[in-house]
């Protein structure tokens, strides 16, 4: 027998004084649902989920809710107001028996429970938001960007809570790799309708690009019929007047019918320009090291910046992350060790906190009165490498409307504020590109495109992110910072830095390693009959501690092949086949020691 849905639309539409966001729109939510939901920033994805939430009132249509069911809503911008502390808040609604889900929440997220709720960032309220949500345990989950201002740490652990939650959830989220680890379902929100397919976020990209060709053929074909019959309202015989007007009234609904389809709206028109190239080397840091107080964020740390070099900086947050590149573009200064800038370098910053913008201030008044990139005051047009743009022109080029142009830019949401900087930033000439965190967010579409301007990009990138998959896409070369001043360099992007022993998958710190092996040969020597075991199995146990250890030197000295950062651009087949070979050596090796220790517990030794 089927279940009842937790959630249902039926009808809804919903206007903010203009066009409607969405009208007539219907959606099921059932138990055990792990929803994706989809769609062009502005598309209506957050307001959607404020009206399956019940925070939002549609105009018309209905939301019904299963009886017994509790929708819990995790939202970007949460309110605060009356709590004293995050965790005061995160715990609101908790019996005095269920507070410890705050406090398991609180380590899995990072954050601080005591800490003020005046003075904490935004980036520590959307972390209490979030604990709040899985404390209280809801039927239905509701969350909107969970992932971001989370480390890869706490993005992973949070991966790890949904997956086992028996609850249904929707997610809306720009972190591919955390979309594809969780999601079954996927609702796609384009222009005011909701599409459902039974798959997850891994198979959207193809569903999506198909509905798009169909589309296309449809109006490519309606396109043709309409000439067609225009041709002959033009050319045809004047006789037969009656049957005449009727193909005339089939020619006007045709018409009708172009006129009524709502085209997709364009990709942003995003570039990059390098300026005059760099000198050949970019950066070359030398046994950097730098503290603040009795806290070190990182030491004797070297690294040579290749002109065309795409460095990714990834670690908790905290780390230092940002400090080690302002360390690297010559704004801050190192306590010990030296930092050498290339020849002719022109370098963009795109800054996570979005602190270049002017929150009082117009999209208009933000792209000209800055004056490295435009003409100060209130110029209707703006230099974009070197060439005048209008304003408006230019605005519309990254997707905003005319009226948007003159609107406040505290008006605008998280993704409408980055692609604005990234208009600000694009309309200058570089050579040394440095993003902080640009993928918090975007839309999936937008950050295809920033990655297809990134490759035909002839310059140097430096960027720190925690999103798995765009730094896959993105990297050669990888800065693993641990927090605790260390900052390691590997050749490739995320993926390659795990296969090489990265935080998910560190190797065993070596007097670990040599104190397994000691205990190993000492177990060895002292074993009795081993009346436990067959004689197959007597054999496999005395032969393997000389497995491992062989294991053991593969795995040392492919690590320590890996460890060159000019491999992958000196020879990436190598690299590929070291890297490969690396995973295949440390799955060996622990399948070898978990046999050992099987082996060992089954002879009673």
């Amino acid at each position: 027998m089927a279940r009842a849905p937790l959630l249902q639309l039926s009808g809804v539409s919903l206007t903010f004084g203009g066009d409607p966001l969405f009208s007539g729109l219907d959606l099921v939510v059932q138990p055990g649902d792990r929803i994706a939901l989809v769609g062009r920033n502005g598309s209506g994805k957050s307001t959607l989920m404020k009206v399956m939430a019940g925070l939002v009132e549609p105009d018309t249509g209905t939301r019904m809710v299963a009886p017994g069911v509790h929708v819990g809503y995790m939202e970007q911008h949460p309110q605060m107001s009356g709590f004293a502390t995050l965790g005061e808040f995160a715990a609101a609604g908790l019996g005095p028996s269920e507070a410890y889900r705050v406090e398991m929440a609180a380590e899995g997220l990072k954050f601080d429970p005591q800490t003020p709720v005046a003075t904490a960032s935004g980036g520590e309220r959307r972390r209490a938001a979030l604990a709040r949500l899985l404390a209280e345990a809801p039927g239905l989950m509701l969350l909107d960007e969970p992932t971001n201002h989370l480390d890869i740490e706490a993005i992973t652990w949070l991966e790890e809570q949904l997956s086992r939650t028996r609850a249904a959830f929707v997610l809306i989220s720009h972190d591919r790799a955390f979309l594809r680890a969780l999601t079954r379902a996927t609702l796609w929100l384009d222009r005011g309708r909701v599409r459902r397919q039974e798959r997850g976020f891994e198979a959207f990209e193809a569903w999506r690009d198909k509905v798009w060709a169909e589309e296309d053929e449809a109006r490519h074909k309606l396109e043709r019929k309409i000439r067609a019959e225009a041709r002959w309202a033009v050319e045809g015989i004047s006789a037969r007047r009656k049957r005449n007007q009727g193909r005339l009234r089939a020619l006007a609904a045709l018409r009708a019918e172009r006129a009524a389809m709502i085209r997709r709206q364009g990709a942003a028109g995003m570039a990059l320009e390098a300026g005059g190239r760099s000198g050949r080397k970019v950066i070359e840091a030398r046994n950097v090291s730098k503290s603040f107080g009795t806290r070190q964020i990182v030491r004797d740390f070297s690294l040579v910046v290749a002109r065309g070099d795409r460095v990714a900086f990834v670690g908790p947050n905290g780390a230092g992350k940002t400090t080690l590149v302002n360390l690297l573009i010559g704004r801050l200064a190192p306590d010990a060790g030296t930092v050498k800038l290339g020849t002719n370098l022109q370098i963009a910053v795109f800054d996570q906190n979005r602190s270049a913008l002017a929150p009082g201030q117009t999209l208009w008044e933000n792209l000209t009165g800055d004056p490295e990139i435009g003409i100060s005051g209130k110029s209707d047009q703006v230099m974009v490498r070197g060439t005048p743009r209008h304003v408006v022109g230019y605005l519309k080029d990254f997707l905003f409307t005319e009226a948007q142009a003159r609107a406040p830019v505290r008006a605008l949401s998280g993704g409408e504020k980055a692609r604005l900087l990234l208009a600000r930033l694009m309309a200058r000439q570089s050579n040394l590109l440095v993003l902080d965190e640009p993928t918090n967010d975007l839309d999936i579409e937008t950050l295809d495109l920033l990655q297809e301007v990134l490759a035909d990009y002839d310059g140097t990138v430096l960027l720190v992110s925690h999103d798995r998959d765009f730094i896959d896409r993105i990297a050669t070369m990888t800065v693993a910072m641990g927090g605790d001043g260390r900052a390691t360099v590997h050749a490739g992007g995320w993926s390659d830095w795990q296969a090489q022993g990265g935080a998910c998958a560190p190797p065993a710190p070596e007097p670990k390693r040599r104190a397994e092996k000691a205990g190993r040969e000492r177990a060895r020597r002292a074993r009795p009959a081993e009346s436990g075991l067959t004689f197959t199995e007597r054999h496999r146990l005395a032969e393997l501690p000389g497995e491992i250890e062989k294991l053991e030197a593969e795995v040392e000295k492919l690590s320590s092949l890996l460890s060159d950062p000019e491999l992958y651009s000196r020879d990436p087949e190598k690299f590929r086949k070291a890297t490969q070979a690396l995973a295949d050596r440390q799955k060996a090796l622990s399948a070898a020691e978990e046999e050992w220790l099987e082996l060992e517990e089954k002879s009673g030794s």
